[in-house]
């Protein structure tokens, strides 16, 4: 069976506790891939990272930059083929502007957590194909997305009268990426519809170049 790594903090969170989380990642993904959760960074490295198909963000926030080497490795492992599959938070990576290119937007804040109706956004996608609109408990997510990746919109929330972007997928070289916005707290992955959307996310970005549909 393939595996998946995942990244999350477990004894240094300010926000979002990996503890949890990586159990419902766990279950998620049962049957289709292992998935291994680190904290450790030094687990983006080449020689590890090349036994996965798929790597999952779901990094906390912080100031301190990615390592240079763990953000080379984490760059061309993509860019060869590797998909990574970033929740919430997990888009803090882009601490380091080469990784927030990588990941096709910023996160710039939030307004207060509460109930969002989720819908498919865009053309139709594989990630969310047959997706029937959903409300979740979590964080409205801003974000200034970057004009220079093409992303495809997966899927949007309203909130205060208007529509956000709550997830999007590419291309990076021979890899892909997505990126879905709830995930504030272990709570958030119980919803079985967002369990399916992380699912069918996770397994489209670790079929990477193996796989011509989508994106």
């Amino acid at each position: 069976m393939n595996r998946a790594l995942a990244l999350g903090n477990y004894r240094d969170a300010k926000y979002h506790p990996f503890e949890g989380v990586d159990r419902e990642l766990k279950d998620i993904f049962e049957g289709s891939m292992a998935v291994d959760c680190v904290e450790d960074y030094g687990a983006l490295n080449a020689a590890n990272l090349s036994g996965y198909p798929l790597f999952i963000s779901y990094a906390e926030f912080s100031d301190t930059p990615v390592a240079p080497e763990q953000e080379a490795a984490l760059l061309a492992y993509v860019a060869q083929g590797g998909g990574l599959l970033a929740i919430h938070n997990g888009i803090s990576l882009q601490r380091n502007p080469a990784l927030a290119s990588l990941i096709g937007a910023r996160f710039t804040g939030h307004p207060p957590y509460g109930p969002l109706p989720v819908a498919a956004s865009g053309e139709p996608h594989p990630i969310t194909e047959g997706l029937v609109p959903f409300v979740i408990d979590d964080e409205p997510y801003r974000f200034d997305m970057n004009p220079l990746m093409k992303s495809s919109p997966l899927l949007e929330y309203e909130h205060e009268g208007e529509r956000w972007p709550a997830g999007w997928a590419h291309r990076f070289g021979l890899g892909r990426v997505a990126y879905l916005m709830p995930g504030h707290s272990r709570s958030s992955f119980l919803h079985p519809s967002y369990r399916a959307l992380i699912l069918r996310a996770g397994l489209w970005a670790a079929a990477g170049s193996g796989e011509e549909t989508g994106v």
